[in-house]
């Protein structure tokens, strides 16, 4: 009886269809997929899940889930749904045959409404497509003129810098007349990201040859205004980044996934009064770049879910943009954060 109130209770949508039953009806549904459908239970027991699907429904999909539902297999997929009014939804459900000595006797489906990660995922493609779209335009145009033309790089990598820092700045004054909680939160962490550009951008126009990007240097320079902001007895971030040298056209990708990786690990890991260290790790392979992220905090496993965050989303596309590759592990105790990069030659 307590897994069935549980069952009943929870917050992730859930449903029982009957294998016995001609045409697998469902025989039961807790509040959350009531909730989530805009059903009612009378409305919905008897019937087929098909009774969600619609004219954008995958059929390829719905084939697959036909499949496994024939062979009593379990199976996870995501598929556009939609509710009782109309409005559509992704759905993403886990579903697993249930037997008794008798046989296959239900079906049992977890489900999640994942229709936020999909829209925040148009998004940022789209703006990504627009932003790449505005870059390689003006790249094209200023190709010819800006060649062999050092300072006027440092010029423009100065000015981008400036830019940055107000930007930077007028985030900052505008988060702290918000009050607390989302809104301010992330207003902060915009202003921290834009600040981490602005120092790969300084860097940019400190080198004397601004078309290469040390990370060695923008290593420690992040260091140290990352550890200017921690008690140092309670918590430390450090580094063993070797001097590789990258196209400048990284130093902005990079700087990015570094901040967000090392800040998340900061706001996340060690909770309450916790003491912690992250460690920041890269070297030169002979493919590209070896970068690893450490924490000894509290785990993935232990860290809650942010439906309003896009960190982890942020990081795994600047490093699909590069053509990387990113596994995201416990290390118990911790998390570690491995990615791999390729590096073409410098010129």
């Amino acid at each position: 009886m307590a897994l069935v109130e549980a069952f009943a209770n929870s917050l992730s949508p859930m449903v029982i269809t009957d294998a016995r039953a001609p045409d697998n009806p469902i025989a039961w549904a807790n509040e959350a997929f009531l909730k989530v459908t805009g059903y009612s239970t009378e409305e919905i027991v008897g019937r087929n899940c098909r009774m969600l699907q619609g004219p954008a429904t995958d059929q390829a999909t719905v084939e697959r889930i036909r499949g496994a539902v024939r062979a009593a297999e379990p199976i996870s997929v995501e598929l556009l749904n939609y509710r009782k009014d109309g409005t559509p939804f992704w759905n993403a459900m886990t579903i697993t045959p249930v037997r008794d000595s008798d046989g296959l006797a239900f079906f049992y489906a977890a489900q999640a409404d994942m229709t936020h990660i999909h829209q925040l995922e148009v998004s940022m493609r789209g703006t990504n497509d627009e932003l790449e779209r505005l870059v390689d335009a003006r790249t094209q145009d200023l190709s010819a003129a800006l060649e062999q033309k050092t300072a006027l790089l440092h010029e423009v990598d100065h000015r981008v810098k400036n830019n940055l820092q107000v930007i930077s700045s007028l985030m900052l004054l505008k988060a702290r007349r918000t009050p607390e909680g989302e809104a301010r939160d992330a207003l902060q962490s915009m202003a921290e990201r834009i600040g981490a550009l602005s120092t790969a951008h300084r860097m940019l126009y400190s080198e004397g040859d601004c078309t290469h990007f040390n990370l060695g240097e923008f290593a420690a320079e992040f260091l140290a205004d990352m550890n200017a902001g921690l008690d140092p007895d309670r918590r430390r971030i450090e580094a063993d980044v070797e001097p590789i040298a990258v196209a400048a056209a990284m130093a902005a990708p990079l700087a990015l996934l570094i901040h967000e990786l090392t800040a998340n690990a900061l706001q996340h890991a060690f909770p309450g009064e916790r003491e912690g260290r992250v460690s920041i790790a890269a070297r030169r392979t002979d493919d590209g770049m070896h970068l690893i992220i450490r924490d000894d905090g509290v785990g993935l496993a232990a860290t809650p879910v942010n439906p309003a965050g896009f960190g982890r989303n942020l990081v795994e596309m600047v490093v699909r943009q590069m053509r990387g590759t990113i596994v995201w592990a416990d290390a118990g105790p911790g998390t570690t954060v491995t990615i791999d990069i390729p590096l073409r030659p410098l010129p």
